[in-house]
């Protein structure tokens, strides 16, 4: 009985132990299937993904010679003229900019003509003369430089031949910057018109009250161009501006008028009308419109007309001629 039992036992595992091994190498089996097929898609998706990549254009006989003609019309119809008379234009225009900085020596000659043509011509007070006297140098010292620069040297010239080039440019196109660059400045001239449609019953004396901003300074001003007085400073210009020479000394006579007893009477205004600004040898950047209200009991000169040569040494910055421009009122 336990010999046949033990048969019955044997034949039971032999039978599940041949199921279990049938099993794994299905299993098995359809795992490489799946991996293979795997492999497969992903190799299928490479090649297609590099076949589109490489996948070239192929133009027509045709297409080809129309694109040929075409690169050939474009190339015939580039300007070739105007960008090459363009890039001239650029190359002089940067030999010109290049010399236009004038010799420190072409300044000071210029400096000292326009002086004595100013101090000549006696045209103290009259703007419009002094403008005139300007331009009338200006005009003749531009004809010389001409003539310079095509071969014919006067006899009197004062300017060499090389430098006829840049006077010719600087006094043709950016004499108005040359002006600023040596100080030169002359206030601009206010004309004013007798319309006669003044009302019946009011007197001349009541339309002249009336104050016009940026109007010349009046006679009692003593307006002086180039020069820079000394003095206490009653108040300060960095932190005060006028719109004027003329609103300057008003300020400085009011305040004069308003000081109360012991304290100092503005009697010298100094005022800067140069956009660019004023020098002085002081550490202060000195910028457009202050208005300086100083005393001093006997006025002094600081700066007239320009600087020395040894005070334009000791402060390279400062201009040729003195930028200021100043005037010693009455108390």
């Amino acid at each position: 009985m336990a010999r046949g039992e033990w048969g019955y036992q044997g034949l039971w595992r032999g039978k599940w132990c041949c199921s279990y091994k049938k099993t794994t190498l299905i299993i098995c089996f359809i795992n490489i299937v799946i991996a293979l097929y795997v492999l497969r898609s992903i190799y299928a998706s490479i090649y297609v993904f590099s076949r589109n990549d490489l996948k070239v254009v192929k133009y027509t006989p045709d297409q080809i010679r129309n694109m040929e003609e075409s690169v050939r019309i474009r190339r015939d119809n580039e300007p070739i003229a105007l960008v090459k008379l363009v890039n001239g234009l650029k190359q002089e225009f940067s030999r010109d900019e290049s010399v236009f900085e004038l010799p420190r020596a072409v300044k000071l000659r210029m400096i000292d003509e326009i002086l004595r043509r100013l101090r000549s011509s006696d045209v103290k007070g009259n703007v419009s003369a002094q403008r005139e006297a300007v331009e009338s140098w200006r005009r003749e010292k531009l004809e010389e430089a001409k003539q310079l620069s095509i071969g014919r040297q006067g006899i009197n010239s004062t300017i060499l031949q090389e430098e006829a080039r840049m006077l010719v440019r600087v006094l043709e196109s950016d004499w108005a910057a040359l002006s600023e660059e040596i100080g030169l400045w002359i206030p601009t001239e206010i004309i004013h018109k007798e319309h006669g449609d003044k009302p019946k019953g009011v007197e001349d004396e009541d339309l002249d009250e009336d104050v016009l901003p940026g109007r010349p300074p009046p006679p009692e001003c003593h307006a002086k161009l180039h020069t820079d007085y000394d003095g206490v400073a009653v108040r300060w210009g960095l932190t005060h501006h006028r719109d004027s020479a003329a609103d300057c000394c008003q300020s400085c006579i009011e305040q004069a008028k308003r000081a109360k007893p012991g304290q100092m009477k503005c009697n010298i205004w100094v005022y800067c009308p140069a956009e660019t600004g004023c020098h002085s040898p002081d550490k202060y950047e000195h910028k457009y419109q202050e208005c300086w209200l100083k005393y001093a009991e006997k006025p002094k000169l600081n700066f007239k007309d320009r600087y020395s040569e040894k005070y334009r040494n000791a402060h390279p910055a400062a201009p040729l001629v003195v930028p200021w421009v100043s005037g010693v009122v009455s108390l």
